[in-house]
């Protein structure tokens, strides 16, 4: 039980990192991008990964976490894949509408529960589905303004979304079919992404700005706020696999719209930006959509939790039969761990 508190603990804290870094970073980006006129997003990125993995790098040396070696062809593959949708994302917003990408930001969280019903067999009761529903037409109220469509636009989008979506999955299943902690994971993969995006950054960020980030004439405020960036950076990265790793795909980018209300809260308090009514509906619709998935997720693990218990403590009758007979000794039934890990994994 004290097991279970201390997860459900983590969880929570996971929750709060996430959310707090991720509002800071975005307000950092947009004094960095908006006010000061740096476009570079997506070799800011790579150098976000690389801050991240160094940083890493120092924490295990000092014996923060321990290295764990993996398959290096999946590592190197997820890190390759988590570079290209962070790309085709940003290719996403250049190409298209700031509705049209909202959109696909939205879309993903469908796409995910798709893949995860046909692939790992995961089911989603209604009222989960209800509540992701609620959700959605919040943020969709909320954030899209304009919808216009072009065809190369359309097909970065879809691109974007399939990269994103099985990125996410793998994150979630690499960590627990590996048993890698979500810092090994990050640690692992990170170079391979900073190396995708430092290549591809500043060829794509040509493209989108017709500027030259290596031309770029750096100013002392725009250092400063790019090395803030990349500090805030490094615990963006680690919640992101702690949460997906704790919790799941699905239930991160519910995180990741709590985070796109909280942006718009904070751009009319701090930002003074435009806020209308509809601004506030939609935030209303969509934090009453979180809350219900909050709710139905806590109901449905407690219901898993009751179902399981009986469950291990049969395993463990079963198990004093042996000790009795002098087998087994010392060593905990396989099954037994098995029950506890799905104990521990059954919060959403």
């Amino acid at each position: 039980m004290g097991e279970m508190s201390s997860f459900q603990l983590g969880v929570i804290g996971a929750l709060f990192l996430s959310v707090a870094s991720s509002v800071s970073i975005v307000i950092c980006n947009k004094a960095l991008m908006s006010n000061l006129g740096f476009p570079f997003a997506t070799t800011l990125t790579s150098w976000h990964l690389i801050v991240t993995f160094c940083t890493l790098h120092v924490a295990q040396r000092l014996n923060f976490f321990e290295s764990k070696s993996t398959d290096t062809k999946t590592v190197i593959l997820f890190g390759i894949l988590n570079g290209v949708s962070i790309g085709l994302l940003n290719l996403s917003l250049g190409f298209n509408s700031i509705g049209f990408y909202q959109m696909t930001k939205l879309a993903i969280i469908p796409f995910t529960v798709l893949l995860e019903t046909i692939f790992l067999k995961k089911q989603f009761s209604q009222k989960i589905k209800f509540s992701l529903f609620l959700l959605l037409i919040g943020v969709g109220i909320a954030s899209i303004t304009d919808l216009q469509l072009n065809f190369l636009g359309t097909v970065l989008s879809v691109l974007a979304i399939i990269t994103t979506c099985v990125g996410q999955i793998l994150t979630n299943t690499i960590q627990k079919r590996l048993n890698v902690s979500s810092t090994q994971l990050l640690y692992q993969s990170a170079p391979f992404q900073a190396a995708i995006l430092f290549v591809s950054g500043p060829v794509v960020d040509r493209f989108l700005t017709k500027q030259n980030v290596f031309a770029y004439k750096y100013s002392p405020i725009v250092l400063a706020f790019i090395v803030l960036s990349c500090l805030i950076a490094v615990a963006v990265n680690f919640s992101t696999f702690l949460v997906i790793g704790k919790t799941s795909p699905v239930t991160y980018q519910v995180l990741g719209h709590l985070k796109t209300c909280l942006v718009l809260a904070f751009g009319y308090t701090l930002l003074r930006d435009p806020f209308t009514e509809r601004n506030i509906i939609g935030i209303l619709i969509a934090v009453w959509g979180m809350g219900l998935y909050s709710y139905f997720c806590t109901q449905e693990s407690k219901k898993k939790q009751s179902f399981d218990a009986p469950l291990v403590s049969q395993i463990i009758d079963k198990d004093t039969t042996p000790l009795l007979s002098g087998k087994g000794m010392g060593h905990p039934d396989k099954e037994t761990q098995e029950a506890k890990k799905s104990s521990k994994d059954s919060v959403v």
